[in-house]
């Protein structure tokens, strides 16, 4: 008994440090300042590769941009889609933001369509706003407006897609990757060059 005792003693402090960061929101700020060490060290650097591709894609569903305007997402059929789910609150999901904005930069007139979906509550709109317009973020931001797609009802974020022009899932990408890499970007060449 003395040793679990011991052990409860030991771990409590740890435990309030992890739960006042939790509460403060600074959590996945360390979380997010981590993670970047890591992409910048190119350890995370994305390499897509094309899965079977099987799964059609369902474009069924509707968004709302951040002024609240709903966006049908099948105006996207037909063209090469790069979806990342992602959150305020989720520290590895900011950290590959910078580099998802450069390749957005430098795709953006390649005929590819970015949906940078935040998976934040409808009441946290406004953080969602601030944080775009602090980090000078200006690929295309949006929020679910009722139910998502089956294929984004992911386990875990980050999560990205790319969608071919032919509605097929050409990849998948589960966990923090920098995407600004040349790989990426002749792979989205290759796709819209289909």
């Amino acid at each position: 008994m003395k040793v679990l005792i011991d052990i409860i003693k030991s771990a409590l402090p740890v435990v309030i440090v992890i739960i006042l960061l939790k509460v403060t929101g600074l959590l996945s700020e360390i979380t997010s300042v981590a993670q970047s060490a890591v992409l910048k060290a190119g350890i995370l650097n994305v390499s897509p590769s094309s899965p079977d591709r099987h799964e059609t894609f369902n474009y069924n569903f509707t968004l709302k941009d951040l002024n609240g305007n709903k966006v049908q997402f099948d105006q996207y059929k037909g063209k090469v889609v790069f979806i990342n789910l992602w959150a305020t609150w989720c520290g590895p999901c900011k950290a590959e933001m910078p580099g998802i904005q450069k390749l957005y930069s430098k795709t953006k007139d390649d005929s590819v369509a970015f949906v940078m979906l935040s998976l934040d509550k409808e009441q946290a709109l406004p953080k969602v706003q601030d944080y775009i317009t602090k980090n000078e973020f200006t690929f295309p931001v949006f929020m679910p407006s009722g139910f998502l797609a089956d294929q984004l009802q992911v386990p875990s974020i980050p999560t990205t897609f790319v969608v071919a022009k032919d509605g097929k899932i050409a990849m998948k990408e589960v966990g923090t990757r920098n995407y600004d890499t040349e790989k990426m970007i002749d792979f989205l060449k290759k796709e819209v060059a289909k």
